[in-house]
């Protein structure tokens, strides 16, 4: 059991160490495919009005995060349960992703978050990752950490690689 993460451990860090691919968003220049039927139906979840989510000191913002398993970013969660991203990949793909979020509890969010894994050769893409993350807000609603999982599915929505655990903190701009 401990052998088979440590391979898809090493399996996942080569695929997002890889030269010729990173994770991205839509590059206008590349030529548009069709979503997966599995990611849009995972991107759909129900979302409670926002007074119900944010009370004084939330999450909404804007904020510099860093994860374990690699990349520093810039995040917006918005008031209306949506979030974007963009990350310090390279930017021929892309680098802007989007998602949502909510509030699960006291200054607990949970982030369901989606993008494309382009090929640097600007073939289209071939697989997407989901990243599904919990953070606590600090108390002094200047921070944020928690955990996270990446996962890269192929486009018939069998996994490829993953889940991947890692950790995410966050500084408020």
């Amino acid at each position: 059991m401990k052998n088979a993460y440590i391979g898809a451990a090493v399996t996942a860090a080569l695929a997002l160490s890889a030269v010729s691919a990173h994770a991205a968003c839509v590059d206008p220049r590349v030529a548009r495919g069709t979503a997966p039927a599995h990611a849009q139906s995972r991107v759909a979840l129900p979302l409670g009005a926002a007074s119900e989510r944010e009370g004084p000191g939330g999450i909404v913002g804007t904020w510099l995060a860093t994860y374990s398993l690699g990349g520093e970013a810039i995040i917006q969660w918005h008031s209306d349960g949506t979030e974007w991203e963009n990350i310090d990949h390279p930017t021929q793909g892309g680098n802007i992703c989007l998602g949502r979020w909510e509030q699960t509890g006291k200054r607990t969010y949970a982030r369901h978050h989606i993008g494309w894994i382009y090929e640097v050769s600007g073939a289209p893409a071939s697989n997407y990752f989901i990243e599904d993350e919990t953070v606590v807000l600090a108390a002094d609603g200047k921070s944020y950490s928690g955990t996270d999982t990446f996962t890269i599915y192929n486009r018939d929505g069998t996994i490829q690689v993953g889940p991947l655990a890692g950790t995410a903190s966050a500084t408020r701009f």
